[in-house]
Formats: C-alpha cells, sequence, structure tokens
C-alpha cells in the first residue's frame, strides 16, 4: 500500500494542479477530466510506476509477449512464466520455428492454451511479411492473430507512441468511477466510447508521452482503483479532484456489470494409472477445450470403482480413492475425483511416461494440476 509521503509526486501536489484548472462544480464531461488529469497522471506514473520485466525497455516483442500472457493472469504469477518463455523463445523468429508441443510445455500452468496457439500463429505471419518485427501499425497490429483492440493499443503506443488507446477492465473501471457512469462496463458500446475518449486525449500528446499515458491509466486501476476491495483514493490518486464517484461515494457502486452467467458443472473420474514406474496419459482432440494438450485418462461422471474397472479391464487394481479437486473455465466448471490405479501391463491407447518426461515433455494443463502434484510428489 502506498503512503504520501513515500510517493515521488505528493497528493496536495496532483491535487492543487487539478483544483486550479477547474474551480467551480459545473459538469464535466469525462474528455475534460482525462485532459485535467494528464500532467498529474504522467507524472505520478513515471515516479510510482512497478518495476517489471517487460518495461525494462520498448521491445515490441516482449511488450506483445507480456500482454498476452497478462490476459486472465495475475502481474506476480506472470513473471516467472515471461522470464521462462524469453528464455525458450527470445525472438519471433524462434516463436514462430518452435514445436507446438514445446511451446505448450514452456505456457504449462498459465492456461488458455489458445493464447500460445495464436501467438505461435502470429509469429509465422511476422516472420514472412515482416521480416521478424512487430508492425509500428495499429491496423496491421490488430490483423494478427489474437491481438484485439486493447492489445493493439498497448503495442503500438508502447512500442511505437501510436496515439492508440489500450483500454481493459482496469481503464474501464477508473474512467467509470471519474464520469461517475452507470453504464454497464462489459457493452462493447461503453467500451468503444471509452476508446474514442482515450484516443482524442493521446491525439493532444506529445510523441513519446501516448505508451506512458495508457500505462498510466492501467496502473491507476490495478494499484489505486482496485479490482477487488474499495479504492485507495487517498494514496494518491491523480484523478482525485475530478473523481465523480469519489466526490459522490459512489465507489461501491461503479462500476456496474451484468452479472456473469452461471457456469455449467461437469463431473469427471480422473485415473492415475499406473505401470511400474511410470503414469497413463493420453493426448486430447485437436480442437475445442485444453485442444491437443496431454491429460490423465478420465470419465464423464463421478464413477464406482466398479466402473472403472469395467473401463480399464481386469487386470487393474484400484489402489487408493483420490481426492476431489476442482477446476473452473470461463464457461465451465470440472468437479473431478479420482483413483490410483495399478496395471499388469501398458494399455493400448495410452502413453506411459515417467516423472522426468512428464516434467520436462508432456504439457499437462491446469486442470489435471492436484492430481499431476500429487503423482509427481508420489515416489514410492
Amino acid at each position: 500500500m502506498y503512503k504520501e509521503e513515500e510517493m515521488n509526486v505528493s497528493g496536495a501536489d496532483l491535487y492543487s494542479g487539478l483544483q486550479k484548472i477547474f474551480p467551480d462544480e459545473r459538469n464535466l464531461t469525462l474528455t475534460e477530466r482525462l485532459e485535467a488529469a494528464v500532467g498529474p497522471l504522467l507524472s505520478w506514473y513515471r515516479g510510482n510506476k512497478r518495476d517489471l520485466p517487460w518495461r525494462e525497455d520498448r521491445n515490441a516483442y516482449r511488450i506483445w509477449i507480456s500482454e498476452i500472457m497478462l490476459q486472465q493472469t495475475r502481474v506476480e504469477a506472470v513473471k516467472p512464466y515471461f522470464a521462462r518463455f524469453m528464455e525458450h523463445f527470445p525472438t519471433v523468429g524462434a516463436l514462430a520455428a518452435c514445436e507446438e508441443e514445446e511451446l505448450f510445455k514452456c505456457w504449462e500452468g498459465l492456461g488458455y492454451y489458445s493464447r500460445a496457439r495464436n501467438l505461435k500463429k502470429a509469429a509465422k505471419i511476422i516472420v514472412s511479411e515482416y521480416g521478424g518485427k512487430l508492425p509500428a501499425d495499429h491496423a496491421a497490429l490488430l490483423a494478427l492473430p489474437g491481438i484485439g483492440s486493447y492489445t493493439a493499443g498497448a503495442i503500438g503506443s508502447i512500442a511505437f507512441g501510436l496515439p492508440v488507446p489500450a483500454v481493459d477492465g482496469n481503464v474501464l473501471r477508473v474512467l467509470s468511477r471519474v464520469s461517475g457512469s452507470y453504464e454497464d462496463v462489459l457493452k462493447q458500446a461503453v467500451k468503444k466510447k471509452t476508446e474514442a475518449v482515450v484516443e482524442k486525449v493521446l491525439r493532444t500528446l506529445k510523441k513519446d508521452e501516448p505508451g506512458d499515458f495508457n500505462q498510466a491509466l492501467i496502473e491507476t486501476g490495478a494499484i489505486v482503483c482496485v479490482p477487488n476491495g474499495a479504492p485507495l483514493c487517498e494514496f494518491p490518486c491523480p484523478f482525485y479532484t475530478v473523481c465523480e464517484a469519489r466526490k459522490r461515494k459512489l465507489t461501491s457502486e461503479i462500476p456496474v456489470k451484468t452479472p456473469k452467467k452461471k457456469r455449467k458443472i461437469e463431473e469427471k473420474t480422473v485415473l492415475l494409472v499406473e505401470y511400474e514406474d511410470k503414469i497413463a496419459i493420453r493426448k486430447r482432440d485437436d480442437i475445442g477445450l485444453l485442444a491437443s494438450l496431454y491429460e490423465f485418462p478420465n470419465l464423464e461422471g463421478k464413477c464406482s470403482e466398479k466402473e472403472v474397472l469395467e473401463y480399464l479391464g481386469n487386470e487393474a487394481v484400484v489402489e487408493k480413492s483420490l481426492a476431489a479437486a476442482k477446476h473452473i473455465f470461463s464457461h465451465v466448471e470440472w468437479h473431478m475425483s479420482g483413483y490410483l490405479i495399478r496395471v499388469k501391463e501398458e494399455i493400448p491407447g495410452m502413453l506411459f511416461v515417467d516423472r522426468e518426461e512428464m516434467r520436462e515433455k508432456y504439457p499437462i494443463p491446469n486442470a489435471f494440476a492436484a492430481y499431476r502434484s500429487l503423482w509427481q510428489q508420489d515416489e514410492r
């Protein structure tokens, strides 16, 4: 948590600057509020931004990889994955040329593997059409697989100084509070309108400022106007004097989001099938959820020992039941139970691997993390 005396830019300096611009109580537009905060926002960001490995320079490749990893994933969780990824694939060319299985193994644990697939697809295009360098063009970035409006804006502004917006959930939360808006931030129309306002302000900045401005908005949402819990308005926030939600004590009501639909629950029985010192895995289909990744054999529903033995054959022996586990996807929730089973010979259609092979070669998604850890640690 930041304390005002620890900040390089004091709260008093930030607030007084805004108060001099708008001493009256008239109703300001979001554009006016954002324009008023430009100076304080940039000063606050440059003095207090987090030290993150992808901010060491303006390398477009590193920025791209970090932005894709940060989708649906916390910053602290991304850091070690980012370092490992850069070690394995230091350039666009290395990423374009890698085997898919090697890529998935490097990505193992981050989830949402479609992100990794799209990275490789985009890398191949960048190599073939742009000489191995990300294009310094917003439309060209948007055309690459896996890159939407936010990611194109982040890469374009941070790496190349383009005056294009990078509006994510953090920015929508901050600016809906600043303007006191009750519009649903999950609606595409609201995002488009916010992007238009941000872009208008970006076009008034100096050439080297758009990247810092976009990152400052995101950073405000990450460490001041936080996603979970009450905003830390006093620590200080560069929008303090122009934030309508703070003035009217509406921060607990804004932003407004449409309630998400309930996830579908699916029961699964996971089988840890051992033969000597190896465990059975199998490759999933090339399409659908967790496509092309490896999994432990599993059955639909919560199966009894008898049903499991009927599936595996009479030579199988159930050694013990395993603890229940749960994994949450965007729209589906797996509720899993499991069994540790011994067999006298390898079963056709299953691949039997040892612990080192599982650690080093075969990508097992996080959905099976509890059972993977259980077997890897069991050195009986």
